[in-house]
């Protein structure tokens, strides 16, 4: 009515404009480049996940969701049927749905995700699977510049809730606020209208899943959340689309995902609209994770390596009287959990007394070898692993994860060594070189649940490298299912 006050929008709705009105030409440089990095590093991941933990029974029982049961091909017809590659896998997915569910249990599942610090988040690990699957089944050949703006768009939703945040974590972010940035991706792609894809945040939030408890148990089913929260946006879009109505208000309501979720602290919108005008790209801003391992382990990993080798020659496990990992208060609250005999890998991954024994025994960094078989078990390390522990600085500041200081106690010597960092390796002031990136690509490649042709690796690696001219990504997930061979080759 004529003379009423005009609302302010609401957060879908501004969400809904940048995702769906963002061209390739208004990111930087640096957000299409880093885009590149870690959507090959997500892919990685995701082949690695494969073999690990859990994978094989999640596929055994979503398999049959449908009625159709798996398809045995994995060339040529991407879309037939809303068939969907399982990554480092020959077996397809009855759907593109049960695809993005598994591939984002795969990407999550061994904490070598990258992820955006300041976010608490891997905001890749939801939204790049469900994309990958939405292609699959798709119609349409959806082009690498179009990938590369979906996961930017995506990222800035995703991880400009993660930074709107300023209470400690509560819910598990890489699942609650990661579905919706994989919503506003697909339906980027899906072409939705803007008041359809606010429909769709609407019913991302009806379906949003995301406990802490399975992160404080070491359970698989923390990383079966994200795979849980990439299939429903998938659902969300398609539901939005059909004309199902959601929840308009679902992130600033009262019931809305930033109070209940994300409460009782007022949040802070002001980096996040940063992101929505365009002057910010979280995509620029996410960490690699050089370490299979919790982010927050990251600190102490590096300076042990750095402390076994100051004064000139290495210590030997034997020597090593204790270690301290001192950081802020989320990295004791994620990381610091006793050390067991028998640990299950999910929670071997987030024990920095493990991961650290596993460090000073090899003297290099934890691998992925080490979360399976009798390294689980291994006596030594577990005798070690006593002798390690990790304590909160009792900062105030929820989402840091810096600095971290190491503390080492060696038998004869009188001081102490001491290490410290003000930012992790692999953050954005301290990018991780291109050829270590492309090492670790390469080390996720080995650990596919089916073998890989070496070919099919370093075709994807141009593929990604030169993804602002490929004309359709299932050239990408062709490389990551054997046979190798495939009809879009």
């Amino acid at each position: 009515m004529a003379g009423q006050p005009q609302q302010e929008p609401v957060l879908a709705e501004l969400f809904s404009s940048h995702a769906l009105n963002t061209k390739f030409t208004d990111l930087t440089p640096d957000a299409v480049a880093q885009a590149k990095v870690f959507i090959l590093d997500t892919l990685g991941v995701g082949i690695a996940g494969s073999s690990a933990y859990g994978a094989d029974t999640i596929i055994k029982s979503a398999m049959s969701w449908d009625g159709s049961g798996p398809s045995g091909s994995s060339s040529g017809a991407s879309s037939a049927s809303g068939q969907a590659t399982l990554w480092g896998r020959s077996a397809r997915a009855p759907s593109a749905g049960i695809a993005a569910m598994v591939n984002g249990f795969q990407v999550h599942c061994q904490e070598y995700d990258c992820v955006h610090e300041g976010a608490v988040m891997h905001p890749l690990a939801t939204l790049l699977p469900a994309v990958m699957a939405f292609a699959d089944k798709h119609d349409r050949a959806i082009s690498g510049r179009e990938l590369i703006v979906a996961c930017a768009v995506g990222v800035n939703v995703s991880a400009g809730l993660g930074i709107a945040a300023k209470s400690p974590m509560r819910f598990f972010r890489p699942a609650t606020a990661g579905g919706f940035g994989a919503a506003a991706a697909v339906g980027r792609l899906m072409g939705l209208d803007e008041e359809t894809l606010v429909r769709a945040f609407g019913l991302q939030y009806t379906q949003t899943s995301g406990t802490l408890q399975p992160h404080v148990e070491g359970s698989a089913a923390l990383p079966l959340q994200v795979g849980f929260n990439s299939r429903a946006a998938l659902q969300a879009c398609d539901l939005a689309q059909a004309g199902m109505p959601g929840t308009r208000d679902c992130f600033e309501g009262t019931y809305g995902y930033l109070p209940l979720i994300e409460g009782p602290v007022p949040w802070d919108l002001s980096g996040t609209m940063e992101g929505i005008n365009g002057r910010r790209w979280l995509i620029a801003e996410i960490s690699h994770k050089p370490y299979p391992a919790g982010r927050a382990t990251h600190g102490g990993v590096e300076g042990i390596l750095e402390l076994m080798k100051q004064g000139g020659s290495t210590v030997t496990p034997d020597q090593i009287e204790n270690i301290t990992i001192t950081g802020p208060p989320v990295t004791a609250r994620l990381c610091s959990r006793p050390d067991i005999e028998n640990p299950p890998p999910n929670y071997a991954r987030l024990c920095m007394s493990y991961i650290g024994a596993k460090v000073v025994l090899n003297n290099k960094p934890v691998d992925l070898a080490h979360y399976r078989g009798q390294e689980l078990t291994d006596t030594v390390t577990h005798d070690l692993a006593r002798r390690i522990r990790m304590v909160s600085d009792g900062g105030d500041d929820p989402a840091a994860l810096v600095p971290i200081s190491v503390e080492m106690k060696v038998q004869g010597e009188a001081k102490a060594r001491s290490w410290r960092c003000e930012q992790m390796l692999a953050s954005p002031t301290r990018r991780l070189p291109r050829e270590q990136h492309l090492t670790k690509f390469r080390r996720c490649w080995e650990f596919s649940a089916e073998p890989l042709p070496e070919k099919n690796r370093d075709r994807l690696i141009a593929l990604v490298d030169d993804l602002e001219n490929l004309g359709d990504i299932r050239a990408l997930t062709d490389m990551m299912a054997p046979p190798a061979a495939s009809a879009r080759l």
